[in-house]
């Protein structure tokens, strides 16, 4: 018998276990888990395939256990309200936390995969990053569990996902400025590859057909989360009106506060007044987006708790634990602040 043999190896899966005993992953995980309607035969198989296996039982697996957070970033506020959420389960569960960031950089993902397998962490929680079906199977022949937070790119059915009602939140924003009375309303989009920003545009514009309202293509410009873009975005919507010798948008969802914080800084800089002349929308709701003045009308996504769903969806496969439900989508809502307000009178 090898040192890599079944019977002597620390990283005998439950999809093994399943496979030998001819059940379900999740017959595996109830019985694990003590569950009292799995029959005593099968029950009697599993547990004797685990002994011939070797399988080690993880319940104390999270008292102790390295979890990797990577994110894009570190240094935005949407960031530190996810890593605020992450940190608060592992604390409470006794686990640890290292923090990285890959910039959006395929070379910084496999550096950081090659530090995971180096420090054997228990498990992973990738935020807005994409996952290469190479890096999948690296992390699986790892026996890394992973979930990802708010995923950028196409989701494959079997990895385990926390994110939020985007499309909803996003026709709720809409519908919010044409229930005041805008009838030209401006879109500042997001990423066009990204799955989040994808979905707020597609509500946006879900909105603005179903009210049967124009949408001029160059009214959705598409830039980065961040207010430098956002700003950018306001010159441009700005700029090519004035150009063009048309009225600019009376109103403006943005699909990340940050957005409409440049949004803002660029209206003020131009002399016009939020609401008075231009309403603004934002996405987030993060804490500055009530600090602004007036303060910012936004769609709540409840980033604490997705992150906190996230660590305890991780925990619980660490634990052995089978996922009753991958796709998990925490509900928005839309919360209304001095931002916003009925357009004003046209000028005759």
């Amino acid at each position: 018998m090898t040192a890599e043999s079944p019977e002597t190896s620390d990283r005998v899966t439950l999809a093994t276990i399943a496979s030998e005993a001819g059940v379900s992953v999740s017959t595996v995980s109830k019985v694990l888990n003590g569950r009292s309607d799995v029959s005593t035969d099968t029950k009697e198989r599993v547990e004797a395939v685990m002994d011939h296996l070797g399988y080690q039982r993880r319940p104390a697996r999270r008292r102790g256990a390295v979890i990797d957070l990577v994110l894009n970033e570190l240094d935005s506020l949407w960031s530190v309200e996810i890593i605020r959420g992450v940190d608060e389960v592992l604390h409470a569960a006794g686990a640890s936390m290292v923090l990285s960031a890959v910039h959006g950089r395929s070379s910084a993902t496999r550096e950081w995969i090659d530090q995971l397998a180096a420090r054997r962490s228990h498990g992973a929680i990738l935020v807005v990053s994409e996952l290469t079906p190479q890096q999948r199977r690296r992390l699986t022949a790892l026996d890394v569990p992973f979930v990802l937070l708010d995923p950028v790119g196409s989701i494959d059915a079997l990895v385990p996902t926390v994110g939020a009602t985007n499309w909803a939140g996003a026709v709720s924003a809409t519908e919010h400025l044409i229930e005041l009375g805008h009838t030209r309303i401006a879109h500042l989009a997001g990423p066009r590859h990204v799955l989040c920003s994808r979905a707020r545009a597609d509500g946006f514009r879900a909105a603005m057909e179903q009210a049967e309202l124009p949408i001029p293509e160059h009214w959705v410009p598409h830039g980065e989360f961040n207010d430098t873009s956002g700003r950018a975005e306001m010159a441009r919507l700005l700029d090519d009106a004035e150009a063009a010798g048309e009225a600019p948008p009376t109103a403006v969802f943005a699909a990340s506060d940050l957005q409409a914080l440049g949004a803002f800084e660029e209206l003020r800089a131009r002399g016009l007044g939020i609401p008075a002349q231009t309403s603004l929308v934002g996405f987030d709701d993060l804490p500055v987006a009530r600090w602004t003045h007036p303060a910012l009308t936004t769609v709540r996504q409840p980033l604490l708790d997705m992150a906190s769903m996230a660590a305890r969806t991780l925990l619980r496969i660490i634990d052995g634990e089978h996922a009753d439900t991958l796709r998990l989508e925490l509900a928005t809502r839309l919360v209304v602040r001095g931002s916003t307000a009925p357009p004003a009178p046209a000028v005759r």
